[in-house]
């Protein structure tokens, strides 16, 4: 690993003014992912600033009607909160799923977001239930976030600062994880939301996606039989040494059909 500048800002404006001082320079939440590819040389920053000192993006705030998480809260933080169990239990149930205690004690929301990795968790919660993300610069919907492979619309400077998650009627949120890593292979979070039936799917495509097709079939009868006889198009799956496009395609549906048969013999949360 090079030297490297290190910053700790004590405020969201000096962050801000360091991160946009000098190109390249890398923001610091969990260091999850950051540092394992700085120490392989994958990415070598010219600075990083560290924003484990910004308080105001820490903490959780529920509402009625949504929650807020911020930036910097821990996975961990989520798993175990009350409000987020009580409102979100999918939410919470996601976030206790993530990695081992060593990464849900220190990877943060944000950082995972802003990450985009192919398989990660957060992404599918987000789209799933249709979250908005506030930066230091606007707010952007969950439907137009993710991009692509470890791509989002964030642009440069711009820090995310909370994600906000509408209450949905009810959630859920199946995953075929790696038994090495826990990332998803394949995970699938389905939510019946105000403004109708979400699937997003994550781990089967270079970047998170809503399953509209699955989407159309459940909003039309909210039942596993309604998904009989689907088969998801492996076109445009991912194919690698944990399995090929047409087994992620047929986890798909089985994982949908698995996660509509848990909500529909749960009640209206999940």
């Amino acid at each position: 690993m090079r030297s490297f500048d290190y910053h700790r800002p004590s405020s969201l404006p000096e962050a801000a003014r360091v991160y946009a001082a000098e190109a390249d320079t890398r923001l610091l939440a969990g260091g999850m992912t950051l540092i394992p590819a700085m120490k392989m040389r994958l990415l070598l920053p010219p600075a990083l600033v560290d924003l484990g000192g910004l308080a105001e993006l820490r903490g959780i705030r529920a509402g009625k009607q949504e929650v807020g998480i911020g930036a910097m809260t821990r996975h961990a933080q989520v798993a175990g909160s009350a409000d987020v169990r009580r409102l979100i239990p999918a939410l919470s149930a996601l976030a206790a799923g993530i990695g081992d205690p060593q990464v849900r004690n220190r990877g943060t929301i944000g950082g995972a977001i802003a990450n985009n990795d192919p398989a990660a968790d957060y992404p599918a919660a987000l789209l799933g239930l249709g979250a908005t993300i506030a930066t230091s610069k606007r707010r952007i919907p969950a439907d137009k976030f993710f991009i692509g492979m470890f791509e989002t619309a964030l642009e440069a400077g711009e820090i995310i600062l909370q994600v906000t998650f509408p209450v949905p009627a009810m959630a859920v949120y199946e995953k075929f994880r790696s038994p090495a890593s826990r990332y998803a292979l394949v995970g699938v979070f389905v939510a019946r939301t105000s403004s109708g039936v979400r699937v997003a799917v994550t781990g089967a495509a270079p970047c998170v996606f809503r399953a509209t097709a699955l989407e159309s079939l459940l909003s039309e009868k909210f039942a596993p039989e309604a998904l009989a006889g689907f088969r998801f198009a492996a076109e445009g799956l991912n194919t690698d040494m944990h399995g090929d496009a047409q087994f992620r395609a047929n986890l798909i549906s089985v994982l949908t059909r698995r996660a509509v048969a848990n909500l529909v013999a749960g009640g209206s949360k999940s």
